[in-house]
């Protein structure tokens, strides 16, 4: 089983690439989710530009492959308007967050377009407000549709992250290569396949970690429509003058 493992510094190595690799996912996830968020309800806006300005988005969000998106925004932008490179950590996150936003904004309008419009019409009946509606009726209750694509889309976003070692990042995969290229693997009897598998498993780990995260927040989800902490916290703590038993 030795030659399965790799010597400590080498695991060091991997250890500072999936640093980096996180950092870009937290990043890019968070970019992601917002612009998700905005551009799936303004698909749904009344006006018309908003709509035709969200779809171009979207449209060109899903139809650039990532890593063209990703050279892009990292290297032919500074380039064109002969400007400094910004921190290629923030530019790999900024391109996969474009990218994660136009998949994850058909998520979020197809979710709020599953609510039933009665939800909506009651909501209009007690006089709330478009935002009022949209914050406290409709997308909670999307939210119960959203997070589990949302969470494949993420995991997806992770497999993603291997692109960004093109642009110079030394994230797993860079420092995957980095081990087999050095060779540093001869001195444990160990063949390159090795070191790839023990990548495999970093990405798997946190694959995991991702899908759990996000399954948490569907049972916590779930457990507040049923009832539960909700519940009672919406009971009456005092007995309200004037029922009788």
């Amino acid at each position: 089983m030795d030659s399965w493992l790799l010597e400590p510094h080498q695991y060091e190595l991997l250890a500072d690439g999936a640093w980096i690799t996180i950092q870009i996912l937290v990043y890019a996830f968070l970019l992601g989710v917002l612009l998700s968020l905005v551009v799936g309800v303004a698909r749904l806006s009344s006006r018309q530009w908003v709509r035709g300005a969200a779809f171009v988005y979207v449209e060109i969000a899903r139809g650039i492959s990532s890593i063209i998106l990703l050279f892009i925004i990292a290297i032919a932008i500074p380039i064109l308007f002969e400007v400094d490179q910004a921190s290629l950590v923030l530019l790999g996150s900024i391109a996969l967050g474009l990218n994660m936003g136009g998949y994850g904004a058909e998520i979020v309008r197809g979710s709020i377009q599953a609510i039933p419009r009665g939800q909506t019409e009651a909501s209009i009946a007690l006089n709330l407000s478009p935002t009022q509606r949209l914050r406290h009726v409709v997308l909670p209750q999307a939210m119960r549709i959203i997070l589990p694509p949302m969470g494949n889309l993420t995991i997806e976003i992770l497999k993603g992250t291997a692109l960004v070692s093109l642009i110079g990042l030394t994230d797993i995969m860079a420092a995957t290569r980095t081990i087999r290229n050095q060779r540093l693997v001869d001195a444990t009897g160990a063949d390159v396949t090795v070191v790839f598998v023990n990548a495999l498993v970093i990405y798997f780990v946190l694959a995991q970690i991702i899908n759990g995260l996000f399954r948490l927040a569907e049972w916590r989800l779930e457990k507040r429509y049923q009832g539960g902490d909700a519940l009672v916290d919406a009971a009456p703590r005092e007995p309200i003058p004037g029922l009788t038993k």
